[in-house]
């Protein structure tokens, strides 16, 4: 495929900020959003999928995630870039699968941030109203997209820091609802079922596992953090190893203990009918009102912190793309003092105010009709990638017999992931429905969208390769870092981002 095209020249006089490991993986968590996980998915797949044996389902799920992250840390340690995706593919399967890849990121990437902006006006509007205070969701939309874009047009320290405190914060309340659960049940609160093997391989296990893996959305955007990182070859494939653990070891430990505390027997028809409400009523019967009313509060920061966090990983795709040409070379700007993509954050918060406003004049519901529909494109489109990616590894390191390849980081575990994530897509894809909540062909035909955006790629980058060889040459752009020890990379990337395609 030839040697890449470098990167444009970095402006040296304004460094980028130096993301640490810790904080890239409180942007990753964040993003994936843990009270929110917990109040919206967890109860839809103890309802619909293979109840007691949830618990399990996360584990089952963050070990295909592992997998995943197996190969993704190898490429990550090779190629450092902000394309993420984008650029992983480009540089291993080519740039004409590239573009079509970079493309369904920008709209998954999109579509979430979209799609958590209307569960978080909608969220925020009901605690506000429990407490005597009226304002229609679209206030609290445009609320919470103007302190996002203040946010993302900052540096990403601000945002690291903002969104540690809130993950923090939901994750010690949840924590502490489970230790009440179990001084109170004792070893009921764990019960053995939740791993029993007729539990966990009941019928539902596939809606289950759906539902897990949508509970990950956003773990694998440390890779995008790697041009602001001081070490990435380190701190890029430690960020998305804890990030993955951390989030299965949570979602897993908190499901099961949310079995005990509602009891094996009785917890499908309990799911079935609060739903959303399960986990306040939970936290309302073991610890008090007190606490339920403060995990409502933090079920809206959890949501903005996953706004924020998809936000940044958006605007770093529209930005990418702006800096190879491929979308307005004007987006691949950076500030000259914030050191961020602040005109793809501004028009990434822009689309997001724009989708807002069309739901609200058309009467629409900003939970059941915007959040439902755009989350589920959204995951659509980040399997896929994932799925794309995995293959991705296996080419990078087959092609030429490069230094570095292993038998279990470049073969192995790339298969197994392919296996897992390909099986969870098609489930997903079979349930479409079941996510969005709708049996509207329009809304289920959403996916075809990601499909229109392969066909248009593949095109344009055969358009670019005839018509425009240098901009053809430059997509997929990244720095390599020379096969070496973990932790021993030879370059500062302080300074990488250049303020300026042009």
């Amino acid at each position: 495929m030839g040697s890449p095209a470098p990167l444009a020249k970095a402006a040296r006089t304004h460094p980028r900020a130096g993301l640490t490991t810790t904080k890239i993986v409180f942007l990753v968590v964040a993003a994936a959003a843990p009270m929110a996980g917990m109040v919206g998915s967890v109860p839809l797949a103890f309802a619909l999928g293979n109840g007691v044996g949830v618990p399990a389902a996360f584990l089952l799920s963050g070990a295909t995630l592992l997998c995943f992250s197996v190969g993704y840390a190898a490429l990550s340690r090779r190629i450092t870039s902000t394309g993420g995706f984008y650029t992983y593919v480009a540089r291993s399967l080519g740039r004409i699968a590239g573009l079509p890849a970079g493309l369904i990121a920008l709209i998954a990437y999109n579509a979430t941030v979209i799609g958590v902006t209307g569960a978080f006006a909608y969220f925020a509007e009901l605690v506000a109203r429990s407490h005597g205070l009226h304002v229609p969701w679209p206030w609290w939309a445009l609320a919470g997209i103007a302190l996002m874009a203040f946010m993302g047009y900052h540096q990403i320290d601000l945002s690291a820091r903002l969104l540690a405190v809130l993950m923090v914060s939901e994750v010690a309340v949840l924590l502490v609802v489970s230790v009440c659960v179990v001084v109170r049940r004792g070893t009921k609160a764990l019960p053995a079922a939740s791993f029993a093997p007729h539990h966990v391989f009941a019928s539902g296990l596939g809606v289950a596992l759906m539902f897990a893996l949508i509970s990950y959305i956003g773990f694998e955007a440390a890779a995008l953090y790697g041009e602001e990182t001081r070490d990435p070859a380190r701190s890029v494939p430690l960020a998305t190893y804890v990030s993955v653990v951390l989030i299965t070891v949570f979602f897993a430990l908190v499901s099961w203990v949310a079995v005990g505390g509602v009891g094996v027997d009785r917890l499908r028809p309990t799911a079935q009918r609060e739903l959303g409400d399960m986990f306040f009523d939970l936290a309302r019967s073991y610890t008090g009102a007190a606490v339920a009313t403060l995990m409502q509060v933090l079920l809206c920061t959890s949501l903005f912190g996953a706004m924020l966090g998809l936000h940044n990983a958006a605007n770093r795709y529209l930005y990418v793309l702006g800096r190879e040409r491929v979308l307005p070379s004007w987006l691949g700007a950076v500030h000259p003092r914030h050191s961020a993509p602040h005109r793809a954050g501004l028009v990434q918060a822009g689309l997001t105010a724009a989708a807002c406003a069309v739901f609200a004049a058309a009467g629409l519901d900003p939970y059941t009709n915007l959040a439902t529909t755009t989350l589920a494109l959204g995951a659509v489109g980040l399997m896929a990638l994932q799925g794309a990616v995995s293959v991705s590894v296996i080419a990078y390191f087959h092609s030429d017999g490069r230094a570095g390849r292993h038998w279990w980081r470049c073969v192995a575990a790339p298969l197994l992931a392919l296996g897992g994530i390909g099986t969870e897509l098609v489930l997903l894809l079979d349930n479409f429905p079941v996510v969005t909540g709708t049996h509207s062909a329009l809304v289920n035909r959403l996916p075809w969208l990601l499909v229109a955006a392969v066909l248009w790629g593949v095109g344009q980058a055969l358009y670019l390769k005839a018509r425009s060889p240098a901009r053809y040459a430059a997509m997929g752009g990244g720095i390599d870092t020379p096969a070496s020890p973990v932790g021993q990379n030879s370059r500062s990337l302080s300074s990488s981002m250049p303020r300026s395609a042009s």
